[in-house]
């Protein structure tokens, strides 16, 4: 079969391409992307999953930040942050309504606008136990 001399080699060169292998792995990281792929939004009817980059994205929905990030200007998109930021899960108003009832008029709203997506009348399409 094989001698002992071409068994250390053949260890030998798998440790090395494995260190090698390592090395690379940690020193060329896959880069992270600028915008969220997907959003989890954990809420008391039951989480919903949000594919944020289908819906920005020109191959997808191409709608703006600003059809979502309603308040920021186009210089300001790359700060947006959560829609918690300024839309509080358990209190709201009229002039800054609560978390649900804003996802519920802007995601709602653009889906029976444009005849796509889940609505209101569909819970069960955003809302999964």
């Amino acid at each position: 079969m094989f001698t002992k001399k071409e068994l250390r080699l053949a260890y030998a060169l798998a440790i090395c391409l494995l260190v090698v292998g390592a090395i690379c792995y940690a020193a060329f990281p896959e880069k992270a992307p600028e915008q969220p792929l997907r959003l989890m939004f954990k809420v008391a009817a039951g989480k919903v999953l949000f594919d944020h980059k289908t819906h920005f994205s020109e191959l997808g929905y191409g709608i703006s930040c600003g059809d979502c990030h309603h308040t920021l200007s186009e210089d300001e998109y790359a700060d947006a942050q959560s829609c918690s930021e300024c839309h509080d899960p358990d209190e709201g108003d009229e002039e800054q309504p609560k978390r649900a009832v804003a996802f519920h008029k802007q995601c709602g709203g653009c889906h029976e606008q444009f005849g796509s997506g889940p609505t209101e009348e569909e819970c069960s399409k955003c809302h999964v136990r």
